[in-house]
């Protein structure tokens, strides 16, 4: 009978303690030891509820610039192209910190970098509603990029810690636990949109910034409170980021948020202009992408734990479904399709599903990658992971808003939006080829030895 070892699921002690590489089982998923109880313990449900106020906060703070920012910057002298390099602006100080703050999560602290974050993005929210009083031209657009650099930080210090957090407390099925809370992010983007939009129309500019800033700060000390604390040892960054695997899933990640980020300076001027629909209502059409993305994102985290081979796959088709909305979200001049604004929703409800397809793998299989070649099952391992996903995250979220603002200027919205599905059509051409040198080793692992052997002595004898 073979021997079983229980470890405290709560600390992990024993497995931090290990310098052996994790064991793999043969559907690709890392063995931990010990047994994985049904029920989640006290500290697992607090993780959950600290990690989903971050996700909802965080992104209702950020989605609600959509629906009137971009109009309200070009009042004060801001051109499509600096607008888009404003929305751009947050996510290369993203990219930045989450490389530095990744590397020296140990030294830092989760605990202490995941609520330092949020304390900075609520007070940076609150500062960004006051910029309507700043003058017009230079000094406007200044302080916008000085703000939302700040909050980029703040932003940065909170995901890089929540995922290596929820990693660490959900070993065995974290996709299956960022699915879930995927939820309260999609809830977010749905809120956002549509409560700023109102609040400006009924308030005026300042408002939705300072009751959004003030929900953000409020939950900071909730967060002291539920958020357990974690220690770990350190990992090298530079073996991690010199993988091959590694480089490909990055890129498809810089992919995703680069399409996804397009649409922030963008698709309110688009459909405000081509609809003729007010800021309330162009907050609602946010919410076809929001809620097709928040609804199918559990049930796709759920089916990455289950079954893991299917994450490539996954990235494959969630790709090539992302180029098809993009293509048709103007639609493309070259398909002489009219525009209509139920066309445009269904591609928004497309994108956000495509969207969970290829974004809810891509964390469990880098983590994965870096198992598979000695990286221990600790904090460390899991920060640098968490930190160069969102380095990726931000990289794409600086080039597609920026590259966004550029193109539609130039282009046309049509134009511009059929070239960042191009994006998409490259990142397709990486996940197949990782798809398919996956399944080349799974062949030849599968083929018995000797197999070829035999086969050659038998055509021998029977000629």
């Amino acid at each position: 009978m073979a021997e079983h070892r229980f470890i405290d699921s709560r600390t992990g002690r024993d497995i931090e303690r290990s310098s052996s590489p994790v064991p793999f089982l043969e559907n690709g998923r890392p063995e931990v030891p010990g047994e994985e109880s049904s029920r989640f313990t006290r500290d697992q449900l607090f993780t959950m509820a600290a990690t989903a106020c971050l996700n909802f906060s965080s992104m209702i703070c950020y989605s609600i610039l959509g629906p009137f920012f971009p109009r309200e910057a070009e009042k004060k002298g801001a051109s499509d192209t600096v607008v888009g390099l404003i929305f751009g602006c947050f996510a290369l100080s993203n990219f930045l910190t989450s490389l530095i703050l990744g590397n020296y999560l140990v030294q830092i602290g989760a605990k202490f970098m995941f609520v330092a974050g949020m304390f900075v993005s609520g007070c940076v929210t609150i500062l960004f509603g006051m910029l309507d009083r700043a003058p017009d031209g230079p000094i406007f657009i200044g302080l916008c990029f000085l703000v939302r650099a700040m909050d980029a930080i703040g932003f940065a210090a909170a995901v890089t810690a929540s995922f290596s957090i929820l990693a660490k407390a959900f070993p065995n099925n974290i996709a299956t636990v960022m699915g879930s809370l995927e939820t309260f992010t999609g809830l977010g983007l749905v809120l956002g949109p549509p409560i700023g939009g109102f609040l400006f129309q009924s308030f005026g500019y300042e408002v939705p910034f300072i009751v959004l800033g003030c929900i953000v700060l409020i939950l900071v000390p909730l967060n002291m409170y539920l958020l357990p604390k974690y220690v770990a040892t350190k990992e090298s960054f530079w073996m991690l980021i010199t993988l091959p695997k590694v480089v490909f899933l990055c890129f498809t990640r810089f992919s995703l948020s680069a399409c996804l980020g397009f649409l922030d300076p963008t698709m309110s001027l688009f459909v405000s202009e081509k609809f003729k629909l007010p800021a309330g209502y162009v907050g609602l059409v946010f919410l076809a992408l929001a809620l097709s993305y928040s609804l199918s994102s559990p049930l796709l985290g759920l089916l990455s734990d289950k079954m893991p081979h299917l994450r490539k796959w996954l990235l494959v088709f969630g790709g090539l479904l992302t180029a098809l909305s993009f293509f048709l979200l103007g639609p493309a001049p070259i398909l002489h399709i009219e525009s209509k604004l139920w066309m445009f929703v269904l591609m928004l409800v497309l994108y956000g599903f495509s969207f969970g397809m290829s974004c809810i793998p891509l964390f469990p299989e880098m983590l994965s990658c870096a198992y598979e070649n000695g990286f221990e099952q600790g904090l460390s391992a899991l920060g640098l992971v968490s930190g160069l996903c969102g380095a990726m995250w931000s990289l794409g979220g600086f080039v597609g808003p920026t590259l966004g603002g550029f193109l539609n200027e130039r282009l046309g919205f049509e134009w511009a939006a059929t070239i960042q599905g191009g994006w998409a059509l490259l990142s397709v051409s990486k996940a197949s080829i990782l798809a398919c040198c996956f399944y080349c080793r799974l062949s030849s692992l599968q083929t018995p030895p000797g197999t070829n052997e035999e086969r050659i002595h038998l055509l021998a004898s029977e000629t």
